[in-house]
C-alpha cells in the first residue's frame, strides 16, 4: 500500500495523513517493542573499603550517568529466547570473568581476550522502571597476588569455558591484588518496552 499516493488522490491535508498515520500505528498488532538495556558498574577498593577507581556504563536509565559500549552476544540473544520455553534448557548466567583484553566487543564473542579470573555471583531480581524488570548479578574478586590492569568483563553460564552472554571491554582499572585491592562488578539486565 502507498500511503503517499492515497494521501495525495484523497487530497487529504500534512495534518490528515499524520493522524491517519498514528491511527495506523497505534491499531497495529505489532505495536509493543521490547529491548535490553544494561548497566554496569566497577569499582576498585582498597583494603579499608573506600573507592580507589570505578566506572559505571551502559544505557539503563537507573540515574547514574554512565558510559556506552557493551554487546550482549549472538548466544546471550539466543538464551532469552531459549529462557521463554519449558521444552528448552539454558544454563544460568551466573558467573563474571574479567580479563586484560582490549580488542573491542562484538556480537560473535565466545569468551573473553584474555581472561584472568572467574567467580560465581549473587543474582537478584531488582527494579529500574517496573517491579523485577532487571536481572543484577554482583561479583567481588579478591585475594589474588600482584597486579593487574583489568580492561574487560564478561557474563558466562559455566565455571569454565560456557557460554558468554555479554562482554565489554572499558578504561584500565589499576588493581594491586597484593596490597589488598578488591574490584567489585555489578552487571544489570533490564527488560523493557522500547
Amino acid at each position: 500500500m502507498d500511503i503517499v499516493r492515497i494521501a495525495n488522490e484523497a487530497k487529504l491535508t500534512e495534518k490528515q495523513v499524520k493522524k491517519l498515520l498514528e491511527t495506523l500505528n497505534e491499531n497495529s498488532a505489532y505495536k509493543e517493542k521490547i529491548g535490553l538495556r544494561y548497566g554496569i558498574d566497577l569499582a576498585v577498593r582498597r583494603k579499608d573499603g573506600s573507592i580507589k577507581q570505578e566506572l559505571h556504563l551502559g544505557n539503563i536509565q537507573d540515574g547514574v550517568k554512565r558510559e556506552k559500549g557493551h554487546t550482549i552476544t549472538d548466544v546471550g540473544l539466543a538464551s532469552i529466547a531459549g529462557l521463554i520455553l519449558t521444552d528448552v534448557t539454558e544454563a544460568d548466567y551466573d558467573y563474571l570473568a574479567i580479563g586484560t583484553g582490549t580488542t573491542a566487543a562484538a556480537a560473535a564473542d565466545t569468551a573473553l581476550e584474555f581472561e584472568t579470573h572467574r567467580a560465581a555471583g549473587t543474582g537478584t531480581l531488582v527494579t529500574t522502571t517496573i517491579t523485577n524488570d532487571t536481572a543484577q548479578l554482583v561479583v567481588t574478586f579478591s585475594g589474588y597476588t600482584g597486579t593487574e590492569a583489568v580492561t574487560e568483563i564478561g557474563m558466562f553460564n559455566a565455571a569454565t569455558g560456557g557460554d558468554m552472554f555479554m562482554r565489554q571491554t572499558h578504561a584500565a582499572l589499576n588493581i594491586d591484588w597484593g596490597a589488598g585491592d578488591s574490584y567489585q562488578a555489578t552487571v544489570k539486565i533490564q527488560y523493557a518496552r522500547a
